[in-house]
C-alpha cells in the first residue's frame, strides 16, 4: 500500500481554496455622488450654472419643469449564482425655484425608499410567426394561388 504524498494534500488545499475564491462575493459600484464636502459650498441662491461648476454634471435632472438635479449612486453585489443584490444607494438633489436658483439640497439612502424603474426596455412580441411568413406578409398581399390563375 502506497502512502500518500504531500502534493497531494497541498493539490487538494490549492483547489479548495481557488473554488472557496471562486465563491466570494463581487462588488460594482454605479453613478456619481459629490463628496459632503462640494456639498457644503453650495448655498441657497446658487444658480443651476455655479451647481454644475461646484460638484459637476448631475446624474440626471427633472425634465418636465427643470425642478431639480439629482445624483445617484448605488453599489451591487453579485454572489455566485444568486441574481445581483443592490445593497447601498445615495441620492443627492438639489432644488431649484423657477428662477434657478437653489431651494434644498437634500441626501436620501436606499432605506428611505425603494428602487424606481425609470424606463422600461422590451420589447412587445408579434406573435410566434415565422420568418418566411413574415417577409411574404410584407409584399403587400401575396398570395401563391395569384401565381396560378391566369
Amino acid at each position: 500500500m502506497r502512502k500518500t504524498t504531500g502534493g497531494r494534500t497541498w493539490l487538494t488545499l490549492l483547489a479548495g481554496a481557488a473554488i472557496l475564491a471562486g465563491c466570494s462575493a463581487q462588488y460594482r459600484d454605479h453613478g456619481y455622488v459629490p463628496p459632503a464636502e462640494d456639498l457644503a459650498e453650495i448655498e441657497v441662491g446658487d444658480t443651476r450654472e455655479s451647481v454644475r461648476e461646484t460638484i459637476g454634471a448631475p446624474t440626471t435632472s427633472a425634465l418636465a419643469d427643470e425642478s431639480g438635479y439629482y445624483y445617484v449612486s448605488s453599489r451591487m453585489r453579485h454572489f455566485a449564482w444568486r441574481a445581483p443584490e443592490e445593497v447601498s444607494r445615495e441620492i443627492v438633489a438639489v432644488s431649484f425655484s423657477d428662477a434657478g436658483t437653489v431651494t434644498n439640497v437634500e441626501r436620501y439612502g436606499l432605506e428611505d425608499g425603494v428602487a424606481v424603474p425609470l424606463e422600461r426596455r422590451v420589447t412587445e412580441s408579434g406573435g410566434s410567426r415565422g420568418v418566411l411568413r413574415q417577409l411574404l406578409s410584407r409584399l403587400g398581399g401575396f398570395s401563391p394561388g395569384t401565381f396560378l390563375e391566369e
